[in-house]
């Protein structure tokens, strides 16, 4: 296991290599791919252009780090950098070549993009999934070892449970987290999409939402009411039934046909509700 990286790649990197001299090494940009633990989902394409003109006239002035593979090597921190060379054309890309394990390669690769703030919520919280997952290790670790509140990596995680429309409109910056989780209070499930359609077409605030949403909460709440308030005839029966059987009893009357529930506890006491209805 990694340890110590809510401290930073560097101080990390640093104590894995107390001894052994640190060399940096021209690696062709064909034997090099993308880490397959990336969190990053989306690269700007302007910022990918900037960096390679940036490229294009100074060269790459910080070296991207990488591990053996069968294949050739892996990135580990530096995929902008190496497909802004590949856009520059170039055929190498200066690199240092660490010893990682796939739980480090996943580990370094969120906490880099962390760092640099590069991803998007859902980025994120994805990549925190992922690696409760894969390495098994509760939110608790998960927030001592990379710094982060528990709070906050649970709240990112309970985004991913939303609509995979919203879930997009948030990668794609659309709605803000805050939005999301908002959205995450809506008691009508249904009315969520069309709710975030409205926040983005009226540019509601969060707090606009949050108000919006405790409106309609209440609103449920005032039909599930009016829906579930019985007559006085059915309300005597069940009134009636309880205090013949000893227990809680449900009338449930429908168009065309209804059922009455009767609570047991037991064994014991499913026989002695049985007795009673053959009397």
């Amino acid at each position: 296991m990694a340890k110590g990286l809510g401290k930073g790649l560097d101080a990390f990197f640093s104590d894995m290599d107390t001894n052994k001299e640190e060399t940096i090494e021209e690696i062709p940009l064909s034997k090099c791919r993308p880490n397959p633990y990336q969190p990053r989902t989306v690269f700007e394409a302007d910022a990918i252009e900037e960096l390679r003109d940036s490229i294009e006239q100074h060269g790459v002035l910080q070296p991207i780090i990488v591990r053996k593979s069968i294949r050739g090597y892996e990135i580990v921190v530096g995929e902008r950098r190496f497909r802004a060379a590949k856009e520059a054309n170039l055929k190498t890309i200066p690199a240092i070549v660490k010893q990682l394990t796939d739980e480090e390669m996943m580990e370094f690769a969120l906490l880099e993009n962390i760092q640099r703030e590069d991803l998007t919520p859902i980025e994120e919280a994805q990549a925190y999934d992922r690696l409760m997952n894969e390495l098994g290790i509760t939110q608790e670790t998960l927030s001592q070892r990379l710094g982060k509140s528990r709070s906050h990596i649970a709240n990112l995680i309970r985004l991913l449970s939303l609509p995979k429309e919203i879930i997009a409109k948030i990668n794609q910056g659309s709605i803000s987290m805050g939005h999301g989780r908002a959205l995450l209070g809506l008691k009508d499930k249904e009315k969520m999409i069309p709710l975030a359609n409205k926040i983005v077409t009226e540019k509601l605030n969060v707090r606009q939402v949050e108000t919006l949403i405790q409106t309609l909460n209440e609103q449920k709440k005032q039909k599930i009411e009016k829906k579930e308030k019985k007559d006085i005839f059915i309300q005597e029966k069940e009134s009636q039934l309880k205090d013949y059987f000893g227990t809680n009893v449900k009338i449930n009357k429908g168009k065309r046909k209804g059922k009455i529930e009767i609570e047991f506890f037991s064994e014991d006491d499913l026989n002695r509700i049985l007795e009673k209805m053959e009397q």
